[in-house]
């Protein structure tokens, strides 16, 4: 008896080589020929479904990455906090708290929450989180990988560094740092600006 060419098992072999000889056997040729000709219609089928779905993901990620820098090239978005990272801390969900920054060439506004070490010398009285507006300098923009947004506000003594980080598809790293607190870092996304 020769043994299978194949890595098969025996019972493994013996299977495929009885429904070998049943489709060879009790199948017409014609029958044959017709599955093989289905069979490999639908593979091609599949094959260019599954190519006309990537085209059409492709366009749409192009789309949003030219929705996305046209946005930022505006300089006017606004930055949606979804979770704070507090340096040394453990994250907070801030999923629909409202907590936002919003940019202009303007006014920068930011409506949030701070969670770290504040240094000696800050004004006393109550605690008002990373809340600040101020018009912003050195406003920049530039693209690596991702979309880099930088500039400074100054409000009332303090001064606030800024730097945001954008995918193209829209998802956003905020970072702040200032001389009266810590560097707090913030996760969510950026949508256009809508004034009220």
């Amino acid at each position: 008896m020769k043994r299978p060419l194949t890595n098969c098992k025996p019972d493994e072999y013996m299977l495929g080589h009885s429904i070998f000889l049943f489709l060879k056997y009790f199948i017409p040729m014609k029958i044959q020929s017709l599955l093989v000709i289905a069979l490999f219609c639908f593979t091609l089928g599949n094959a260019s479904a599954q190519e006309k779905d990537l085209k059409v993901n492709a366009n749409q990620v192009t789309e949003n990455s030219s929705n996305i820098e046209r946005l930022l090239n505006s300089k006017s978005f606004e930055f949606i906090a979804n979770t704070a990272f507090p340096t040394g801390g453990t994250p907070k969900n801030l999923v629909g708290s409202g907590y936002s920054v919003t940019f202009s060439p303007e006014k920068i506004v930011s409506n949030l929450p701070f969670y770290g070490r504040a240094y000696s010398g800050m004004a006393s009285g109550p605690d008002k989180g990373m809340r600040f507006q101020g018009k912003p300098e050195n406003f920049t923009i530039a693209k690596n990988k991702e979309y880099q947004v930088n500039t400074i506000v100054n409000e009332n003594g303090n001064t606030y560094g800024i730097t945001l980080s954008v995918s193209d598809s829209g998802y956003a790293s905020l970072s702040i740092s200032s001389n009266a607190r810590g560097t707090i870092n913030f996760q969510g996304e950026i949508l256009p600006y809508r004034k009220d």
